[in-house]
Formats: C-alpha cells, structure tokens, sequence
C-alpha cells in the first residue's frame, strides 16, 4: 500500500495503458486496480460463450418457500450420521 500511495499517479497510468494492479497489504492481496472500460471476469466469460447469463433474474432468498425441519428430518440426520 505504501509503494501504491507514494507512486500513484505512475500505477494509475499504468492502469490508463490497460494493465491491473494488484494491490496488497502485508503480501496479501487486498484490492485490483483495473482500467474502467475492462469487462468484470463474469462479463469476459459471457462475451467469449463460456458461461451463460441466467435466462430470468435470480429470487431473492425472502420469495423461496420456507422449509420446515421435523423431527422425523432431525431423527434421519442423527441416524445418518451414525448418532442413533
């Protein structure tokens, strides 16, 4: 982080030339810096035809049906793990 602020405008030009950055704190790495116009890792995927966007937008976990758990489920779970 330190090399990051007292360089910045070399790496943000850098970034402008179309390269990352990666920046790290303590040797992990904590942020990337990436020119604006560069396509999110998900977008790349998409626009080269390895993954397919999903066809409707995903439910929101609060809209899923809420699933009960019984004792007879509980029983199974115990059984299955060898503790009956």
């Amino acid at each position: 982080m330190r090399e990051l602020r007292d360089h910045l405008s070399r790496y943000l030009a850098q970034v402008a030339d179309g390269q990352e950055i990666t920046v790290t704190d303590r040797g992990k790495a904590i942020a990337r810096v990436v020119p604006v116009d560069r396509l999110s890792k998900m977008d790349q995927l998409i626009a080269e035809g390895v993954i397919t966007p999903p066809s409707r937008p995903r439910t929101p976990a609060s809209e899923l049906p809420r699933i009960e758990v019984g004792g007879d489920l509980m029983e199974f779970i115990r059984w299955a793990q060898g503790k009956v």
